[in-house]
């Protein structure tokens, strides 16, 4: 055995892997102690990883950039060796909400430029009648969540910084939130949209596969000094999340793996709740209505588990397109660099897939091009990105 590990999580469905390979045993198996820390909020997880009260974290991939950048924090080189979760994230808004967004559609209601079109026209109504702004709950400035609801709005002319309100909320919180009117709407995890379409309060009006198809969501973090000091070490635990996301994505095992992230001390909801994220098919309306989606959330098939620099490239792209930092061939080559598939690969003892899964297929905009970052951002309208 090891140092025993002290690792934080988010209670989140896509911390599975990492929470199976702990309480299924496959992390012990590799010669890991791990004690997984519940924690709330996801500057906590960043503070304890970045000042080493944490050896590893369950991490919102673009925080991983941005402290590996020193953005918003101090500079702490991340290295994230294993995609803990591909997509996972939705949109709920409040039935209030929701009645004004159909009243207003024109199209296909799944179809995010036609509910964007319908933000535009409810948007511009509150304006006119004096109302105030739209507010969107969002986990964090440095998250998939905020670029996936900034993308979203933005391809029918909506501008997250002037037309409504974003305001960060820790994902366990959001359901409280929506019931009590402090936000309109909210972008997060599983199983928190389940949650409030449960209690009534919420309509799921899009799962983020609509938006990107493919879009990096939390990693497996450590700091790059760690991994270098204990490549054995990360090479173990790589290989004990393997093991665990393909136990999770096992139909045999999901009834299982959904009633070990039930317990109140991991995620701490209904398993079959969970059960519902895992598969994809969740109920999208108070009324029952259900959607299903294989993209829903992927947690190992797919090669999900192997980091994509191209996918930290888009992320990087968007911290530059909302004014989070400025675009430099540096902070290109440095958001890519925390994306690690070669320890992946390592550890594993794969060769690289020679056909990667298509790292993006985004609803607006043009084809993404980690070589062009500049061409990408001069194709849209809004956004604080100045040349």
């Amino acid at each position: 055995m090891t140092a025993p590990l002290r690792i934080g999580f988010i209670p989140l469905v896509d911390a599975a892997a990492l929470i199976v390979a702990v309480d299924k045993g496959f992390a012990a198996a590799e010669g890991l102690e791990i004690e997984l820390v519940r924690e709330v909020s996801w500057s906590n997880v960043r503070d304890k990883l970045n000042i080493g009260l944490f050896d590893a974290a369950h991490l919102l991939a673009p925080v991983a950039i941005a402290s590996s950048l020193g953005l918003g924090h101090v500079k702490v080189p991340i290295a994230a060796p294993f995609n803990l979760g591909i997509n996972g994230n939705a949109i709920t808004v409040s039935p209030v909400l929701h009645a004004a967004l159909m009243e207003e559609i024109d199209g296909d209601r799944f179809d995010p430029m036609v509910t964007a079109k319908a933000l535009a026209k409810v948007v511009a109504k509150r304006r006119k009648a004096g109302a105030e702004p739209l507010t969107f709950g969002m986990t964090f400035p440095f998250s998939t969540h905020n670029y996936q609801l900034r993308f979203w709005m933005a391809a029918a002319g909506v501008d997250p910084d002037e037309d409504v309100r974003l305001v960060v909320l820790p994902p366990p919180y959001m359901v409280d939130s929506l019931k009590s009117g402090h936000v309109d709407a909210f972008c997060v995890g599983a199983p928190w949209n389940s949650v409030a379409v449960d209690l009534g309060i919420g309509h799921i009006l899009h799962f983020v596969s609509d938006i990107l198809v493919r879009a990096a969501e939390k990693v497996l973090a450590v700091r790059q000094v760690w991994a270098d000091k204990n490549p054995d070490v990360v090479a173990s635990l790589v290989r004990a999340a393997v093991k665990a996301a393909e136990f999770i994505e096992s139909p045999a095992n999901l009834a299982e793996a959904a009633q070990i992230l039930a317990r109140p001390e991991r995620i701490g909801v209904d398993a079959e709740v969970i059960q519902r994220s895992l598969v994809g098919r969740l109920k999208i309306s108070p009324e029952g209505e259900v959607r299903e989606s294989g993209r829903y959330l992927l947690v190992g098939r797919e090669e999900a588990g192997r980091p994509d620099p191209v996918q930290a490239a888009w992320l990087y792209a968007q911290m530059v397109r909302w004014g989070q930092t400025a675009l430099t061939p540096e902070g290109v080559k440095t958001a890519m660099a925390v994306f690690r598939p070669d320890l992946y690969d390592a550890a594993v003892g794969r060769r690289p897939p020679e056909q990667a899964p298509t790292a993006f297929g985004a609803f607006a905009g043009p084809v993404f091009d980690p070589d062009n970052i500049r061409g990408h951002l001069e194709a849209f309208e809004v956004g604080r990105w100045k040349a």
